[in-house]
This record gives structure tokens, sequence and C-alpha cells, in this order.
């Protein structure tokens, strides 16, 4: 079968990776009259038996075979008398984000069940947006993979189902490297070889945006560091481990492993270098593969892919993907609740693999069907299982904005690797006070 018509993963960072989210005013008193929830005692205490149908809020469904209305229509079908609407917002995040930053402030209740971009949940957790899925609204997770159920947890209370999720993969050159390397230091004694072929060695995101915290978390996370405590506040990135894993990146781009035009490197760029046959090894998404196993690809039939490198074994990737939660406003909370948990179901998650986007439940990786059509579904699978969230804390974008911007001073030399951890960790001090 033609690599070109391999299905592809996409990346909820892709293009919803834009996380700079902006502030919009918000909306009027009046904007909640005769649609807000009941006033009085906490709001997620209320509606708890009430059902009914719902309004399911995501971002614009892009996949192939168009998964969310399938989703939804696979519900419906069964469930005549709780039937589901699909408000499908704009495919931008920063929109997404303010648009249910304005109706769930003024505590609307025609939002009943919002996709979260993972960062975003415990933001929401903490504001006490979305419904706490504990006692009587208790979940069972046993079956989906671990990492994405932690992106969906906040001080140690699960606030979401996981959806969808997705991690990074290394895409390799099988031509000059053979076998993947699975550490940092394994992947750096092959880059000669790159430099006898005329070509970079080693490209991520490392442009001053969103993909550049996503690269900083993954190298700082393999080599064992964290940015901030389970209580989402406490900076914990000034550490041995913190500075091992950003000295590798610095290093590497000091000696020109990483190219210098790299530093410029968005998502589009580094797959572009890679798929024109310009890197041996590049970090990507899975939605890279069909481009790079396209007739119009240079490296077509030359290239593999595997989990990220770490310190000593498989690396850390970081997680995208989205969490559906319902919010404390909703009416009609125990429908909601049966719709969350129709979506971690083996049914829904075939639905959602077909479409593309990384499925949360572990067993649909292993489906013989689904990885003739995506091979690189094993290697994913990998990458998800040792990955980890994006840092959890209800500051997330100051938070991504002070890793982003000291990494990319250490990159550029404007600041040393010291002077640039200690940045990260006055800059989260700073979002948390």
């Amino acid at each position: 079968m033609a690599l070109k018509k391999v299905s592809t993963l996409r990346s909820s960072l892709v293009p919803r990776a834009v996380l700079a989210v902006t502030s919009t005013a918000l909306l009027a008193a009046t904007f909640a009259s005769g649609c807000s929830s009941d006033s009085g005692s906490n709001a997620t205490s209320q509606n708890l038996t009430g059902r009914g149908p719902i309004t399911y809020v995501e971002g614009k469904d892009t996949t192939e075979t168009g998964a969310v209305k399938q989703l939804i229509e696979r519900w419906n079908s069964a469930h005549p008398d709780e039937k589901v609407t699909f408000k499908e917002q704009s495919n931008d995040a920063s929109q997404q984000y303010d648009d249910l930053k304005q109706h769930l402030t003024a505590k609307q209740s025609d939002y009943d069940v919002v996709a979260l971009d993972v960062p975003w949940t415990a933001e929401f957790a903490a504001k006490g947006w979305i419904q706490p899925l504990k006692d009587s609204f208790a979940i069972d997770t046993s079956t989906l993979l671990s990492p994405p159920v932690a992106s969906a947890t906040y001080n140690g209370t699960l606030y979401a189902a996981p959806r969808n999720t997705n991690g990074g993969l290394l895409f390799y050159r099988k031509d000059l490297a053979p076998e993947p390397p699975k550490t940092w230091t394994e992947l750096l004694n092959q880059c000669p070889k790159a430099k006898e072929a005329g070509i970079g060695c080693y490209a991520g995101q490392f442009a001053p945006y969103e993909g550049l915290t996503v690269n900083t978390a993954e190298v700082i996370n393999a080599f064992g560091g964290s940015f901030v405590g389970p209580d989402g506040k406490n900076p914990t990135v000034n550490s041995a481990q913190a500075r091992a894993g950003l000295q590798t990146l610095v290093d590497s781009y000091k000696d020109g492993d990483i190219p210098k035009e790299a530093i410029s490197f968005k998502e589009p760029e580094s797959q572009n270098a890679f798929v024109s046959g310009k890197l041996m090894f590049m970090r990507g998404w899975p939605s890279s593969f069909g481009d790079a196993g396209s007739d119009a690809s240079s490296v077509k039939d030359k290239f593999g892919v595997a989990p990220l490198p770490g310190k000593d074994g498989v690396g850390a990737s970081t997680l995208g993907g989205y969490n559906a939660a319902i919010s404390s406003y909703s009416k009609n909370k125990a429908t909601a609740l049966d719709f969350l948990r129709f979506l971690i179901s083996e049914d829904a998650q075939h639905i959602v693999a077909s479409g593309a986007l990384p499925p949360v439940r572990a067993s649909v990786y292993d489906d013989p069907a689904l990885i003739a059509k995506m091979p690189y579904l094993p290697a994913l699978k990998e990458s998800i299982a040792s990955a980890v969230p994006r840092p959890v804390t209800p500051f997330y974008p100051a938070v991504s904005k002070a890793i982003q911007d000291n990494a990319y001073a250490a990159l550029t030399g404007t600041k040393s690797v010291d002077d640039a951890i200690v940045g990260m960790q006055k800059g989260i001090e700073t979002a948390a006070s």
C-alpha cells in the first residue's frame, strides 16, 4: 500500500499549539440572563441527576472522517431522548479558549460538555468551571493509557475524560541510521554521518512559541527534571536534572548538531526540512507521517519512526490531545456523565482512531486493521506510555511563556543555561503569586 494513502494522526497542537491565550472582555451581565445556572451553593453540587438533551463544544472537526460528528451520531441513535448537539468552534485555539471562558465565567448552562486542550484542564478545574469526576461521578479509567489520565487530573482529582491524545515521535533516516537511537547520546554520536551526507543532524521546533515549550519540556523531563509540584503552583525546575536537559539542547545547537536555521522552526519548517531530505532526525507529531511518505517526499521509503530519545532509554514525549469535561453549570449532568463514559468506550475510541486522532484506550493501538493503515501505531503507543503532560498548573499560559522565553535565550546565547533555569523558576513563581 502506498504510504501516501496512509492516514495520519492529527496533532491537537497543529494548529492548536498556538496557546498564547489572549484576554477577552467578558460578556455583560445580561449575557447570563435566562440561561445561567441556579444561584446559591457551589455549582458542582447542583443538577447532578439532571437528564435531557446536552450540547458538546469542541473546535472545528478537521478529521478526514468527521470523527466528532460520527461520535455524536452514534450516541444520538441510541439516546433519542438525550440527544447531543455539536457546537463547533473555530479551529483557532485562543478563540476556543476565549469562547469557553466567556460562557463559563458567565455561568452559562448552554455548554454542557466542553473539549479542553490538555493544558487548560487544571485552570478550568481550579476556577470551579468543570465538574470533578469523583464519588457518584467517578469514571473507570483502568483501560486507558495513564499519561492522558494524568493530563485530566488536577490536585489529585480527575476533572475530565481524556477524549484523544497525542505524542511526539522521532522521525529518522533508515538509510543513514538503520536502528533508531534510544538515548540522546546515541543520537548525537550519529551526527557525523549527517555531516558526511551534507545535511543537518537533528531538529525540532525551536522558534519562540508553544512548540519550544514542548521541545524544552521533553528534554528536561527526559533527564528527570520537572517544572511544577503536584499543586501546580510551586516551581521545581531549578534542579540539576533540568539543567542537564537544557544543556543538552544548548550544546547541540552550539555545536551545529542542531542546524542554525532550526532556531526559527515551527512544525511546518521542521517537517519540510525532513521531507526534503535535509535532516537525519526530526522530532515531530504523527501528522508528519503522511507527507514524509508521499510521492513528493525525498525520503519516501527511507524513513522510520520511533519514540523520542531519553537520557538512558525511551524519552518523555509531551502530550497533546483533548479532554472532555462537564460544565459545572450544566442542567443535565447525569446525561453529560454518561456521554463522557461513552467517549472513552471501545466503540467510541475506534471511531476516534479511524478519524486519525490518537485514541486514549490502550487496546485500540493493538488493532491489526488500524496498524495496517497506520504502521507507526506501536511506536506511538510506546511514546504515549512514557509521555508527560505539559506542566499541570492553573497558570499555564504564563508558565509556558517563562519556559519558552528562557529556553530561547539559552539557545541563542543571550543567557547561560544556569540563568535560563533560574529565569524559568522565577517566572513560574511570579505566575503563581
